[in-house]
């Protein structure tokens, strides 16, 4: 495998995320946007100007992407939210992990005093167990707060981890 960076996205890099963004929405079994969410309101998600949004790329070909922001502002800044896609043609590669581990480092320099996903889809087994390997824990449920594509309602996991 060659060498993955990990880069502070630029324009130029949206057409390669949009390219992920649409195929991992398309899925239906993971992140919350709807399907049908269009080039440019992907734009206004992914790279708006109260995020910062990396690339994980090999030979300088975008093969994955993760957003940082605060989860809340104001008395919530204190603690970061990301979320990740990884291009489904280069999954188990350990591309999702390395971009989890960018993210602890930059939340921690940036003086972020934890982590919290909101959305974890329960039947993402993936996605959990590479949240629990990087020390992150699952600190609430949301019954039914997810409509997955297969499996109908099913429940989210909000995870946490202390920085």
């Amino acid at each position: 495998m060659q060498e993955i960076k990990i880069v502070k996205a630029k324009d130029i890099h949206f057409d390669h995320i949009w390219k992920i963004f649409s195929e991992v929405v398309k899925s239906g079994d993971s992140y919350v946007y709807d399907p049908g969410t269009t080039k440019d309101q992907a734009k206004l998600i992914w790279m708006n100007e109260h995020i910062e949004t990396y690339v994980a790329t090999i030979n300088d070909e975008v093969v994955g992407s993760y957003i940082m922001k605060q989860n809340f502002p104001g008395h919530g800044s204190h603690v970061a939210n990301c979320s990740y896609m990884v291009n489904p043609d280069f999954r188990g590669k350990g591309i999702g992990k390395l971009m989890g581990e960018h993210s602890i480092e930059i939340a921690k320099q940036q003086g972020f005093l934890s982590m919290q996903f909101n959305i974890v889809v329960s039947s993402n087994i993936a996605a959990v167990k590479l949240w629990q390997s990087l020390g992150f824990i699952i600190i609430g449920t949301s019954p039914k707060a997810f409509r997955h594509k297969q499996l109908g309602l099913i429940d989210t996991f909000i995870m946490h981890k202390s920085l």
